[in-house]
């Protein structure tokens, strides 16, 4: 149980979170201005609930930015009657855990505290956390190390397949590391997203004056990666013109800057993109002989989707480099059920960003599974129905404890609540969570009145 620390003027409002604290099992501290609850401040101090209006010339927002100065700081939540989106912001900004309105009923004051992390910091953990880190032990991900392994240190262009967000600028990167190139230049180059009429000149440099703008020499992208890597991202986007060019290129390993001589190069080429090149081929919008010269040692890296025992030591990593290095945050088992039932369209990209999205989105150590926000409605798969029942009755029975699972989660187990978020009665309630086996059936107890004040 937790010691809790009260700093608001209204004595009242202190007396009722204090019995509401000791009836829950927790222990209550009490300070009626600002300079009071810092002096109060000690190791013993679990959490603050601080109001953000109080006299003696120190309100709320000063006494939180004096304790999340301090290193080894309490969770505080701020309460308010006057909640506005300016207060709320800096709030946050500061580090509040939770910013909430009063008054504040006994049920969201448990939930509350059962959500509020742990004072005590976890250590610095040894695990690595490169953002170029290969991650992943499934069938799919050891074929693709092992044709890095093998192609590393030959001179032969390499090919890497596969959708958008699977990683290839990283397994170019990767190719780079482990070859004998790795103290020379890596050199990246998304060909979709540069217009054509300067393709050339980012690629093979230019003279000082050989079109307008030229206001000096360039070197360009195969000179600048000399004797190292030239990564050309999205090689299936660049258009044929350019695609005769970069053929002469790497067939004779010489290159002619825009209005100057040719000159030779020695940088290793590793091309990638998410078409089918070979079906580019035969609609005559990728040059077939191209095609052959790039494809020598191709390498697909198969969608998230198809390796999903790769998902969970994804995420456990990008928890750790959003976490800058600490173990702090974790995943409940909950959330790591959302995480591995969703197709993830957008592949590792999207876990990362809805890892990193939920760890800036949650003061918690705990990440939940409302807290995994993919976008396709409370983390369910966009193809979900392919894991529902084949049968309509089946598949909206399925629907349906989603449903109350997701809203008795959300109102903390308060069955009343769910019960009007989920627009029905409270009895219709109980028996679905019987027949669904979520519960006994019975009701969970008399609702709790509001604990505080309504104009403070």
């Amino acid at each position: 149980m937790a010691t809790v620390l009260i700093i608001d003027d209204d004595a009242a409002l202190r007396d009722g979170l204090s019995e509401t604290l000791t009836d829950l099992g927790h222990t209550p501290r009490t300070a009626s201005s600002g300079r009071e609850g810092l002096a109060a401040l000690s190791a013993a101090i679990d959490a603050v609930l601080l109001d953000l209006r109080m006299p003696g010339g120190l309100d709320g927002i000063d006494v939180l930015r004096r304790i999340r100065s301090q290193a080894d700081a309490p969770p505080v939540v701020v309460l308010t009657a006057f909640a506005s989106a300016e207060n709320t912001i800096e709030a946050m900004r500061l580090g509040a855990f939770d910013h909430l309105t009063k008054p504040i009923g006994r049920d969201e004051l448990r939930t509350l505290l059962d959500r509020l992390p742990s004072r005590t910091r976890s250590v610095l953990s040894t695990r690595q956390s490169s953002p170029d880190a290969l991650i992943g032990l499934s069938d799919g991900m050891r074929r693709v190390q092992k044709a890095i392994g093998l192609a590393a240190d030959s001179q032969a262009t390499v090919l890497i397949l596969g959708e958008t967000g699977t990683g290839k600028e990283l397994i170019a990167r990767a190719l780079h590391v482990h070859s004998q190139r790795k103290d020379h230049p890596f050199v990246a180059v998304n060909c979709a997203a540069i217009p054509a009429d300067l393709l050339e000149s980012e690629l093979f440099g230019h003279v000082k004056g050989s079109f307008t703008g030229a206001t000096s020499d360039r070197a360009g992208a195969f000179r600048d990666a000399e004797n190292g890597t030239l990564f050309l991202d999205e090689i299936g986007d660049m258009p044929l013109a350019m695609q005769a060019k970069i053929l002469r290129a790497l067939q004779e390993r010489i290159i002619t800057p825009v209005g100057g001589k040719p000159v030779p190069i020695f940088a290793r080429v590793i091309a990638a993109t998410h078409r089918d090149l070979s079906k580019l081929v035969a609609a005559g919008q990728f040059r077939e002989d191209l095609y052959y010269r790039l494809n020598v040692v191709p390498i697909a890296i198969p969608p998230l989707r198809e390796r999903p025992s790769d998902i969970m030591p994804l995420a456990e990593h990008f928890l750790l480099a959003a976490s800058f290095g600490s173990s702090g945050k974790q995943l409940t088992p909950a959330a790591i059920e959302t995480l591995s039932r969703y197709d993830w369209p957008g592949n590792v990209r999207e876990l990362r960003n809805v890892i990193e999205r939920a760890c800036v989105l949650t003061r918690s150590d705990i990440i939940d599974a409302l807290d995994i926000d993919t976008g396709a409605g409370g983390g369910q798969s966009p193809t979900a129905t392919s894991q529902l029942e084949a049968d309509l009755p089946a598949a909206v029975a399925k629907l349906e404890e989603i449903m109350i699972r997701t809203a008795l989660q959300a109102c903390g187990g308060n069955r009343t609540e769910a019960a009007r978020r989920l627009n029905i009665n409270r009895q219709l309630l109980y028996t679905k969570m019987q027949r669904y086996g979520l519960a006994d059936g019975e009701p969970s107890g008399k609702a709790t009145p509001p604990v505080g004040k309504d104009d403070s």
